[in-house]
């Protein structure tokens, strides 16, 4: 009686063989859902691709030539081109985090050349400069050390109390 429940178990796709596919197919989706998703948004030009511009030479259109335009610019006319990049990893059901972020500002002068070459990274969820292309003209304030001075005197302000 044993070996004919076998038989009909087996034809009915039930027994150990279904159970061991079944148990093997939930573990594959397990693991699956464990494997971080990696998302890539905006366009950041690589260290190489910025080697083709020159500070004081360079003006405005052939930099859009050379390397592309940005998504995004400074928002006062004649201000500098912002090229942005996120790289997210999601694993399973959480939320994404951002792992990296990239942003190179290019600053023009008051005749559209290249003044200023500045990449920005994220580092332990501070912004830093990552490298600096100036030219010789004098101590000028950067358009992101600007930003980042607004934004920690308008802190300092609210946060006294």
């Amino acid at each position: 009686m044993g070996e004919r429940a076998a038989t009909q178990a087996a034809a009915r796709g039930r027994g150990p063989g279904r159970r061991a596919l079944l148990a093997g197919l939930g573990v594959a989706m397990l693991v699956a859902s464990c494997s971080p998703i990696m998302q890539y948004h905006g366009y950041a030009p690589s260290d190489a691709d910025l080697e083709q511009i020159q500070v004081g030479q360079d003006t405005r259109e052939t930099v859009g030539q050379k390397i592309g335009q940005p998504g995004m610019g400074g928002v006062m006319e004649g201000s500098g081109w912002f090229y942005v990049q996120s790289d997210w990893r999601q694993r399973g059901w959480r939320a994404p985090e951002e792992v990296d972020r990239q942003v190179v500002a290019i600053s023009f002068d008051q005749r559209d050349r290249v003044s200023n070459i500045e990449r920005f990274g994220l580092a332990d969820g501070q912004v830093v400069a990552l490298s600096r292309r100036v030219t010789d003209a004098g101590p000028r304030p950067s358009v992101m050390s600007q930003v980042l001075r607004v934004i920690g005197s308008v802190a300092a302000i609210g946060s006294g109390g």
